[in-house]
């Protein structure tokens, strides 16, 4: 399978031969996260800034005054840690369109270590008013979505798995920025997932569910900020009990925005699979997955609490 890096910088490609403003800029890590290509078709539209990450934001907000569209990337861990004042202010305080690329979220960093190992990028940016927080699981939403974020007014933090990653959509499926997908039906607990791991992993939960006589829905919440309340309480209504899903700390990403919208507007039985209070650590991604209980099992296992919780919650009533 084609690599999302690959396919991120053909995209930009695409996009740039249409639309002159964009330009591209990186942190001199342009042959790990694959837009060499984009440099070779356009030089003149291209900035490394080399290992100055918080510069690159201030160059991409001057940029994005001048009328230009940056997509700034560079590893996760160093977009949301060492650059997030600039991030904060220069682009988002500004009201600037900086689109800002985060490659490698979560465990997706493997053997580079805890050290690359961002769990906690969506809970910096969640924080940041107007900004929005996507995270594409396969090629064809990756597709769809960096052209919406692209065109909108305000700036935007994209998780980008640079590997490759199981096909999850056919060609020609919509997305919509700050809409859930709902991927598969179901009745008795929903799976709420972002990301290239987690959404897969929901799906096959889903169907070893399906086989203990659960039914189970799966959402991909790829815009995990703004997130879609709509979907969130459609379900929750329907299906009675909600495990979230995500590559990255149970503390104020995905797990957390979804409880907000349920105790303000329906609350249901919950629980959260994610990375429990811990730091990352070298490993590839497999080992990992099973290290930090990013799995299938584990989803099925906490579905299927919840499921019995919720009967004897209706067995009480």
């Amino acid at each position: 399978m084609k690599e999302m890096r690959a396919a991120f910088a053909e995209l930009l490609i695409e996009l740039a031969e249409k639309d002159k403003r964009i330009v591209l800029l990186e942190a001199d890590l342009m042959r790990a996260t694959g837009t060499t290509p984009f440099k070779e078709a356009f030089p003149e539209r291209t900035i490394n800034c080399g290992v100055a990450e918080a510069n690159m934001i201030g160059i991409a907000s001057g940029l994005s005054v001048a009328g230009k569209i940056p997509f700034a990337s560079t590893f996760a861990c160093f977009a949301a840690r060492r650059a997030y004042d600039q991030f904060f202010l220069s682009a988002n305080y500004a009201q600037q369109n900086v689109n800002l690329v985060g490659s490698d979220p979560g465990i997706l960093a493997a053997l580079n270590g805890g050290t690359h190992m961002p769990f906690e990028d969506v809970g910096l940016m969640r924080n940041i008013p107007g900004l929005v927080v996507f995270e594409p699981c396969d090629i064809v939403s990756l597709k769809e979505l960096i052209p919406q974020a692209k065109d909108r007014k305000g700036s935007s933090y994209m998780r980008l798995n640079r590997k490759s990653g199981p096909a999850v959509y056919a060609e020609g499926e919509n997305f919509e920025l700050g809409k859930g997908k709902l991927i598969r039906d179901g009745s008795d607990v929903t799976l709420i997932a972002s990301g290239t791991i987690m959404v897969p992993e929901a799906l096959s939960a889903a169907a070893g569910l399906e086989k203990e006589g659960i039914s189970a829905a799966v959402i991909d919440m790829h815009t995990i900020k703004p997130i879609d309340g709509e979907i969130i309480v459609k379900y929750a209504e329907k299906t009675g009990a909600i495990v979230t899903c995500e590559n990255h700390q149970v503390i104020n990403g995905l797990g957390s925005a979804v409880a907000e919208v349920l105790a303000e507007n329906f609350p249901v039985p919950m629980l959260r699979v994610g990375v429990e209070d811990r730091f990352g650590q070298v490993g590839d991604v497999d080992y990992l997955k099973k290290e930090y209980g990013l799995t299938a099992e584990k989803i099925k296992d906490k579905a299927i609490t919840l499921f019995r919780r919720k009967e004897c919650l209706i067995g009480t009533r």
